[in-house]
């Protein structure tokens, strides 16, 4: 690390990380107070309104990733890079009018593993479960590395420390509260967040001359100013499909489609859409003014935050740092949450212990949090690649399940056989383009193989689903319903 790009002083981090830990603490053992039993704790109530239900999806969504990939990809792909990152937005758009269907076909659901169980049957439902555990798994691990790195870059606190005491911050208070405590921290953290992208971007372009900035990327890299470089273009498409696989498969999504008014779930993520879309084309422009400003970058997984602080001085690196700080407490709190009610819900109570009791759910849950957060810890430790090859890794994953849930949510004619190998040969095809192509055309692959295996198989053997059969809990009165002998 070099000393000389570290803005504040490490007495500084400490205090800002112990004011910003008792105060995410508090808020979750407060708000986590309205949990009373194993449904409140999973889904908070299911009556989550309009504001709530907005901050909770849009301040998830400012992730790590958010603030320190945007601006590697603006660093590395120029302008389209500085755009990639924002087609993520889509997928918020368009999980809009379908977390309206699931509330509708799913009234009583509890996790998107629900869905895939009922609609395909058992064995998509495993290869599903795997795929999203995988993928939550690469998710907090980046997350949980970029809290280490983020701090390391703004204040010099080892990586180490910042990385175990941002995950344990976030392991606490979702332990306290669940879902509750997840969309009350969300929604302050949200708030903290806007402001603070705003007032960064305000100073950053009273500080920095455009033309100088254009100039200066002209002379020394003009290829981050070519509209047509093949891999930036690549990568948006990328992108935007490993997005859309991001929101469409992923319990974090459901989970709040199910705890959010059934009248407001879809405004909710059209507008956390449309909050979060320039927040990464902001971070991307950051990162491309470093050269015009003299900034040497040493470590590219922190020059938009290096950059911010270095233009900004003292107080911009203290409003740098509790922006990220709440980006990614935001996210690894929903991942805890979400993470574990996936493997309560689909795994232990649907596969292990039919019969288990609210108290023992509820139990068992806190347990799984805190091994997920030691899990994450121990992986996190040495510090892996760089973050974009840690998350992209499992984009092919992810985006094979799209077309499979696009289609199980509207199509009648889509079958389980079709789903089954659309998930493990997109998955499978868009790992090796991953390994022999690059990161950048895995997932837009995966989803292409993924698209024509749904298609034709539904369309050569179509199925005749009963959408009744989504909602278990008509299924469970009918099968508890006596039978009268004539």
């Amino acid at each position: 690390m070099d000393s000389a790009n570290i803005t504040l002083n490490q007495g500084t981090g400490w205090i800002l990380l112990a004011i910003f830990s008792i105060a995410w603490i508090a808020l979750g053992i407060f708000w986590g107070r309205k949990a009373k039993d194993h449904e409140g704790f999973m889904l908070a109530g299911r009556n989550v309104g309009m504001a709530l239900g907005a901050a909770t999806a849009m301040a998830t969504w400012v992730t790590s990733n958010t603030i320190m990939l945007a601006p590697q990809f603006a660093l590395k792909m120029g302008i389209w890079g500085m755009l990639a990152y924002s087609t993520a937005s889509f997928g918020l758009f368009l999980f809009a009018p379908m977390a309206f269907r699931i509330r509708k076909l799913l009234p009583k659901g509890f996790t998107s593993g629900d869905f895939v169980r009922l609609r395909y049957g058992k064995a998509v439902w495993v290869c599903f479960l795997l795929i999203s555990i995988i993928y939550s798994m690469a998710w907090l691990v980046s997350m949980a590395m970029a809290g280490g790195i983020v701090l390391q870059t703004l204040s010099g606190i080892d990586y180490i420390y910042g990385m175990s005491v941002i995950l344990g911050v976030c392991v606490l208070y979702t332990l306290f509260g669940g879902l509750f405590a997840v969309i009350g921290t969300d929604f302050v953290q949200s708030l903290i967040i806007l402001i603070g992208i705003v007032v960064v971007g305000a100073v950053v372009l009273t500080k920095v001359d455009l033309p100088t900035v254009y100039n200066d990327l002209a002379t020394t890299q003009p290829a981050l100013l070519d509209v047509m470089m093949p891999v930036a273009l690549l990568a948006l498409f990328n992108n935007m499909f490993f997005g859309f696989g991001e929101v469409f498969h992923n319990n974090v999504w459901w989970s709040r489609a199910f705890a959010m008014r059934g009248d407001v779930s879809h405004k909710a993520f059209f507008l956390s859409g449309c909050l979060w879309f320039p927040i990464p084309i902001a971070a991307g422009f950051i990162a491309l003014c470093a050269g015009s400003m003299g900034i040497n970058v040493t470590d590219i997984d922190g020059v938009g935050p290096l950059v911010a602080s270095q233009v900004l001085g003292p107080i911009g690196a203290i409003v740098v740092f509790v922006v990220v700080f709440c980006s990614l407490a935001s996210s690894i709190d929903s991942l805890l949450a979400a993470t574990s009610d996936l493997i309560i819900q689909d795994v232990y109570h649907k596969m292990i212990a039919p019969h288990a009791s609210d108290a023992q759910l509820r139990i068992l849950g806190s347990r799984i949090i805190i091994g997920l957060g030691i899990v994450t810890w121990l992986i996190s430790l040495p510090r892996l690649a760089d973050l974009n090859m840690v998350l992209f890794l499992s984009g092919p994953l992810v985006a094979s399940a799209i077309f499979p849930i696009i289609c199980g949510l509207y199509w009648k004619k889509a079958n389980r056989t079709g789903a089954l190998i659309a998930m493990l040969l997109g998955s499978a095809i868009g790992l090796y383009a991953y390994f022999a192509i690059g990161w950048f055309v895995a997932s837009l692959i995966s989803a292409a193989i993924s698209v024509l295996t749904m298609l034709v198989s539904s369309l050569l053997a179509p199925g005749k689903f009963d959408w009744s059969q989504l909602d278990e809990s008509k299924l469970e009165e009918v099968t508890a319903e006596p039978i009268h002998k004539s």
